[in-house]
C-alpha cells in the first residue's frame, strides 16, 4: 500500500514542477495513509528529475522516520504537513508549491480576493486566499503559522515563502495550487490595467457559496 502511496507522491511532485509550480528543488508534498496514519513525503534536496518512488520518505506523526530506502532524509518542513494533519483530520494531501504570481503576493503579504468564481473551489470560507504570517522555513513557526490560514481555506499564501494547498486527494489539492498560481495571476494582470492604488469589484462570499450543480441537468439512475 505504501508503494503506491509513494508513487502517487512523485508523480505529483514530478507534475507540479512540470506545470511550473515549483523548481530547483522548491516545494515539498505528502500524502497521509488512511490506515496506518503514516504520511509520505518528497526527500529534502533533491531534483525530481532524478527522483524515484525510492526516494520518499515514511514519517510518522512524531516526525519520526520508520522508513527510507535509500537514506534520503524528509523535507526540512515536515513539521509544517504533520501540523496540518494534526488540525485538519479532514486532509489527507499536502502540496506546498513556489510559483512565482503566488509568490508575489506572498512576498506583499496580500490576500487574494474573489475576482472570479472559481475561488469557490478551493474552499475559502471568507472569499479570498489568505496569507499565513511569516515563519522561518523549517521552524516550528512556520508550522504554526499556516493552522489559522487553513481553517477558513483550502489554500493560503506563506509570507515571503510560497503557497499551500490541502486536500483529502493528492490530486485534487495540486489542482487547487494551480488554481492559487492562475487566479494570482490573473489579479496580478487585473492590477496592472487598472493602475496604482485601484481595485477590482469582487465576487461577494455569500455568492461563492451558492453554486450548485445545476438541476435542470437530467442524470442517470444513481449517477452523483
Amino acid at each position: 500500500m505504501l508503494k503506491e502511496i509513494k508513487r502517487k507522491v512523485l508523480e505529483c511532485a514530478v507534475k507540479a514542477e512540470n506545470m511550473g509550480l515549483c523548481q530547483h528543488r522548491s516545494g515539498n508534498f505528502s500524502i497521509r495513509d488512511e490506515d496506518t496514519g503514516l504520511i509520505c513525503i518528497t526527500p529534502t534536496g533533491m531534483d525530481r528529475s532524478e527522483m524515484t518512488y525510492h526516494d520518499i520518505v515514511v514519517v510518522n506523526m512524531n516526525a519520526e522516520v520508520v522508513e527510507a530506502e535509500t537514506l534520503h532524509r524528509p523535507t526540512s518542513e515536515v513539521t509544517m504537513h504533520l501540523k496540518i494533519y494534526e488540525a485538519r483530520p479532514d486532509v489527507n494531501a499536502v502540496v506546498h508549491t513556489h510559483s512565482k504570481f503566488a509568490l508575489t503576493f506572498a512576498i506583499l503579504n496580500k490576500p487574494i480576493p474573489a475576482i472570479v468564481t472559481e475561488l469557490m473551489h478551493l474552499g475559502c470560507k471568507e472569499g479570498y486566499i489568505p496569507v499565513a504570517p511569516y515563519g522561518r522555513p523549517a521552524t516550528p513557526a512556520l508550522a504554526e503559522s499556516v493552522l489559522k490560514p487553513l481553517q477558513i481555506s483550502d489554500v493560503a499564501l506563506m509570507e515571503k515563502h510560497g503557497a499551500v494547498a490541502v486536500d483529502k486527494d493528492i490530486k485534487e489539492a495540486l489542482t487547487k495550487a494551480a488554481y492559487v498560481e492562475e487566479l494570482a495571476e490573473i489579479y496580478y494582470n487585473t492590477l496592472t490595467i487598472l493602475g496604482p492604488g485601484k481595485e477590482p469589484d469582487y465576487v461577494d462570499k455569500d455568492e461563492l457559496q451558492k453554486w450548485a450543480y445545476p438541476k435542470e441537468i437530467k442524470l442517470l439512475p444513481g449517477e452523483n
